[in-house]
């Protein structure tokens, strides 16, 4: 099975086995030329069944066994991660939301409340706040601007959008019983940024995801959040964001 489809401004072939990807990349379908392809194999599944074996493992998880369809969706992802590499892109992990044409992006380990704080933007917001994408955005760069892009890797919740937004910030999230917020260095984000980074295993590629990193932290504000689940953390990082209301130091 093949599609094409435009995915953080560059158009991809996908030839599958299983039909899954394709209906979950329905939004992002063109007709437009592509500019690279992806082939998924039965060896690449069976990649993936084995790295979320590892991963479960590794956090004391219940093994689940997943299916064969959307084991493929993992696959194609993880080659897409590295062929956006060429095209100056980045396959992040985190929760994207948009006000008035422009991203904020919060980061956190899994299972902190990076979609529980996206939700209270929200709700606090209305119409104004759109769902970039509640997992993994691309962030790109135009121009030496990071643009942060919807891609059909949306979470378990499937909150995204086919849009391209200016990211404006990044904020590293963790609980806390009081909301505080402050602005951080890109020497304090860069370690967790490059966690939250897909790293490919070709030593050419990854150094290049480090100078990607580097110029993302050097080219958008960068916070760190401690808050509870509570509207009121909404109202802080959202002010402090978008600057009307001054950052802790």
């Amino acid at each position: 099975m093949k599609g094409c489809y435009k995915i953080a401004g560059h158009v991809v072939e996908i030839e599958s086995i299983y039909e899954k990807i394709h209906t979950m990349c329905v939004d992002y379908r063109t007709t437009l030329p592509a500019e690279y392809s992806i082939v998924v194999t039965n060896a690449d599944i069976e990649k993936e069944r084995e790295y979320s074996r590892m991963q479960q493992e590794r956090e004391l998880q219940m093994i689940t066994e997943y299916s064969d369809d959307y084991l493929e969706t993992l696959a194609v992802y993880r080659q897409l991660a590295v062929c956006m590499i060429q095209y100056d892109t980045l396959l992040f992990h985190g929760s994207v939301v948009a006000v008035n044409n422009v991203g904020y992006l919060f980061t956190a380990k899994s299972g902190v409340g990076k979609s529980t704080h996206t939700s209270l933007w929200r709700k606090l917001l209305g119409k104004q706040a759109v769902m970039v994408n509640d997992d993994k955005p691309l962030i790109r760069f135009i121009e030496n601007k990071a643009v942060v892009c919807g891609t059909p890797w949306n979470g378990k919740h499937h909150l995204s959008s086919n849009v391209e937004v200016p990211l404006r910030s990044i904020c590293l999230l963790e609980r806390g019983l009081e909301n505080q917020i402050r602005k951080i260095t890109p020497v304090e984000a860069t370690t967790f940024l490059l966690k939250q980074t897909y790293l490919p295993e070709d030593r050419t590629k990854l150094l290049q995801v480090l100078s990607l990193v580097n110029r993302l932290s050097s080219s958008v504000a960068l916070y760190h959040l401690q808050c509870n689940m509570d509207l009121s953390a909404a109202e802080l990082s959202y002010g402090v964001m978008s600057g009307q209301i001054p950052a802790d130091k």
